[in-house]
């Protein structure tokens, strides 16, 4: 069986998350491995709809995600917080499970469209997209928006994200093509890892020279003894 193919054991990697400001509400439910792919989306954008039906179906997920948002201004704050709101259930789903592959990457073509997406499941938000798409309009959704959606996706769901479009003349083409090649990199960098290729056999973080990194939510109350602790064992190393 290939990554692409392979499914957890055990703990389900699933995620709902719900995202509010006086601009867009955004409900997002998550499962990175399901039975089977589906997308049920309704941003109140129609094209950003289509994008995240293909991420969806094409990196492996079931997806279901309702925002609503002040598209009488524009369509920068439904696409931007669709983009983060995902981002964070996207993190936290993958946090469930057992330590990903960590690295992906894709091409994907659509047409005369060529694209390439690299994915770094690092823990650092970082996202370089060149899609050139600026000026065009996609429906109900501004071409420079598709740029912005990822580096909102990337930023919540910090990961480090490159996607070029490398050859292209239809605006449409190159937008599904880079969101394809996004889904095939995201399958293969969030594949369950081999147990010999973690931190440590049988282990469940992700593949790195410095360790798993580890982000503990802490009870306010317990803050001082925590730094006390702390700056007890900086003294100790000095």
């Amino acid at each position: 069986m290939s990554n692409l193919d392979s499914k957890p054991d055990s703990v389900p990697r699933r995620a709902a998350m719900r995202r509010r400001s006086r601009e867009t509400e955004v409900l997002v439910d998550l499962d990175l491995d399901p039975p089977s792919p589906s997308a049920q989306i309704d941003s109140g954008i129609g094209f950003l709809d289509h994008l995240l039906s293909a991420l969806a179906v094409h990196a492996g997920w079931d997806l279901r995600l309702v925002c609503r948002g002040d598209l009488e201004v524009d369509d920068h704050h439904s696409a931007e917080d669709t983009g983060l709101a995902l981002g964070e259930t996207f993190a936290r789903a993958l946090a469930a499970g057992d330590g990903p592959a960590r690295f992906g990457s894709a091409y994907a073509p659509l047409d005369e469209a060529l694209a390439r997406a690299v994915v770094d499941l690092s823990g650092r938000a970082y996202c370089r997209a060149a899609l050139g798409l600026d000026g065009a309009r996609l429906g109900g959704l501004s071409g420079e928006m598709v740029g912005h959606f990822l580096a909102s996706f990337a930023q919540a769901a910090r990961i480090t994200l490159h996607v070029d479009v490398l050859w292209g003349e239809n605006a449409h083409h190159k937008a599904e093509a880079a969101f394809k090649a996004l889904a095939l990199a995201l399958r293969e960098a969030s594949s369950p890892a081999e147990a010999g290729k973690r931190g440590e056999p049988g282990g469940g973080e992700i593949a790195s020279t410095k360790g798993a990194v580890l982000l503990e939510e802490i009870e306010g109350s317990r803050w001082e003894a925590l730094a006390s602790d702390l700056r007890g064992r900086e003294n100790a190393r000095a």
